[in-house]
């Protein structure tokens, strides 16, 4: 009889599982699975039309990165300016896409220089922004998310 109570004492000590709730456990395996994703890191990049979604995800991240570089390299061809060659001439442009697709300027780093050879400089790269094609937004676990992009533009005299 001791051993029966002993083993019954043994198997309600290691048996609090069973009577946990399935919201606990549920509540648990979803915790522990939020541990595990990388929440600075997209799981698809945003595109444009004319890129394939079901290529790697580094295909995703050149042909968004192109056709973005693309779009500002035509916009400022069709401006005239003069870079002074002690100017750094790489600007970096900080956006945001959003859940839709839209695009935000957030912050565009440059030198003086090109503040003083082109004052209008940081409305020709937002109204660019502006003028994007269609894009389909980054997305997280098959979700659409925000998602904030650094792109660096590098000027030349061309």
């Amino acid at each position: 009889m001791r051993k029966f109570l002993a083993i019954l004492l043994l198997c309600s000590c290691f048996s609090c599982g069973l009577f946990e709730s399935k919201e606990a456990k549920t509540q648990k395996l979803v915790n522990k699975e939020m541990l595990t994703i990388d929440w600075n890191d997209v799981d698809n990049y945003p595109l444009f039309e004319n890129c394939d979604e079901s290529t790697s995800k580094t295909m995703q991240r050149q042909c968004f990165e192109r056709e973005l570089l693309n779009h500002f390299s035509a916009t400022l061809q069709e401006f005239e300016f003069v870079i002074d060659p002690d100017t750094n001439t790489t600007v970096y442009v900080d956006f945001l896409i959003d859940q839709e697709g839209k695009i935000t300027v957030v912050d565009i780093e440059k030198d003086k220089g090109i503040e003083k050879t082109m004052p209008d400089f940081d409305g020709i790269i937002s109204q660019s922004l502006r003028n994007l094609p269609p894009l389909a937004p980054a997305l997280k676990r098959g979700i659409p998310v925000r998602a904030k992009f650094r792109i660096p533009i590098v000027l030349s005299a061309n």
